[in-house]
């Protein structure tokens, strides 16, 4: 992966985000670490080293999304742009909610970081990486939002709004097929996190390899539209 190639990181500050930066600086991308604390991102970019940069970011915010993709422009320079795109923010709020109950309110929350933070993204992000015939995309979801697999309501908003970022990860790959930019969800697993907890069976470095991979597919890969985990294809 050439040095050129920027990524930015959505949720970098924090947990599968932070592995996620590491493991893209690593493979000589430069990183922009987004979160909405400078300070928290600052710190992780201190951690991985100069391949790294930090971006306030809130991916609930429209403003704060268009002064963050403006701000990055700025740190790339050179006329560069960001190449790979990793929508990694998310939060889960549900409690022990089950349907046919609802909370309104968590609902609303959930949809807003979970699938429109991803939607503002693309939409600031992915109009660039057409220009210059080349992104990837990734958009971190879990096998709760897979309808085949779905057998349960528990964490009912978390899984729709999971559900919900699936099918846009659907219709942006159709969309930009043919355009050199590759869209796909990965799903890291349960994995120790400030969402996961301490008792996950698996660490940060594992979850982050399915969406890093997805991230730095080699020019010429046509892998687009699908949800992943462990680097394996799941169903919808």
């Amino acid at each position: 992966m050439s040095e050129s190639r920027t990524a930015l990181v959505t949720g970098g500050a924090r947990g599968i985000g932070v592995e996620i930066c590491r493991q893209l600086a690593d493979r000589g991308l430069r990183v922009l670490v987004g979160a909405r604390r400078r300070e928290a991102a600052a710190e992780v970019c201190h951690a991985i080293g100069p391949a790294a940069l930090p971006l306030a970011l809130d991916v609930g915010s429209a403003s704060s999304v268009a002064e963050a993709v403006r701000e990055a422009g700025e740190l790339v320079g050179g006329g560069g742009g960001i190449d790979v795109l990793v929508n990694n923010a998310g939060v889960s709020l549900d409690g022990d909610l089950r349907p046919p109950y609802l909370d309104e309110d968590v609902l609303r929350s959930t949809l807003d970081i979970n699938l429109v933070g991803a939607w503002r993204m693309a939409e600031a992000v992915v109009p660039g990486m057409v220009r210059a015939g080349y992104g990837r995309v990734v958009n971190l979801t879990s096998s709760y939002g897979s309808l085949a697999l779905m057998d349960s309501g528990r964490h009912p908003a978390y899984r729709v709004s999971k559900t919900a970022l699936n099918a846009l990860t659907r219709m942006l790959a159709g969309e930009l097929t043919g355009t050199g930019v590759l869209v796909n969800a990965a799903d890291p697993g349960w994995t120790r996190s400030a969402m996961g907890g301490a008792s996950a069976p698996r660490g940060p470095e594992v979850g982050a390899d399915t969406p890093v991979w997805l991230a730095t597919l080699p020019e010429g890969d046509g892998t687009t539209g699908g949800l992943f985990a462990e680097r394996r294809p799941l169903p919808w």
